[in-house]
């Protein structure tokens, strides 16, 4: 009973600091940089294909005023056969980096293509943000629709 009660505390805490450090990042003036169209296999992907190349691509935006913010990683709906990337507005100023995230779709596409590409998405996230300012061991999946079954 003790340990569950400790745990839940922790996790409050937890939450309560990182929800102030987001709050005071978002209220200061803090500028954004987007770099779009990011490659997120690398060139050297064996058997990479025109669509691939074409599809794998995410935006990266994130703030230039601040270090080690958290990331999302932003996955679109579309029931894998239709939608593209794209940084949503309700998160943009938050103190936080968005990479937005395209993945290949059906019929040019059949499972497991969708999950690997999410899966090479989400490494290139925690292997190449640092670079940008944005701290690897807060990195976070989020998505709409059908993207939450990446």
């Amino acid at each position: 009973m003790w340990r569950n009660k400790i745990q839940y505390t922790l996790f409050c805490l937890t939450f309560v600091v990182f929800s102030s450090q987001m709050l005071q990042a978002a209220e200061t003036e803090t500028g954004y940089k987007t770099i779009s169209d990011i490659a997120y296999y690398s060139p050297e992907t064996p058997d990479q294909t025109e669509y691939m190349r074409e599809r794998c691509k995410l935006d990266l935006y994130y703030p230039t005023d601040i270090k080690n913010y958290p990331t999302v990683v932003w996955f679109h709906g579309g029931g894998l056969k239709a939608g593209k990337k794209e940084i949503p507005e309700e998160l943009k100023q938050r103190g936080i980096a968005i990479v937005a995230v395209n993945y290949r779709l059906y019929p040019k596409a059949k499972k497991p293509a969708y999950l690997e590409d999410a899966a090479a998405a989400v490494a290139w996230t925690f292997q190449h943000i640092a670079e940008y300012g944005g701290e690897p061991n807060l990195v976070f999946v989020a998505e709409h629709s059908t993207g939450g079954y990446l």
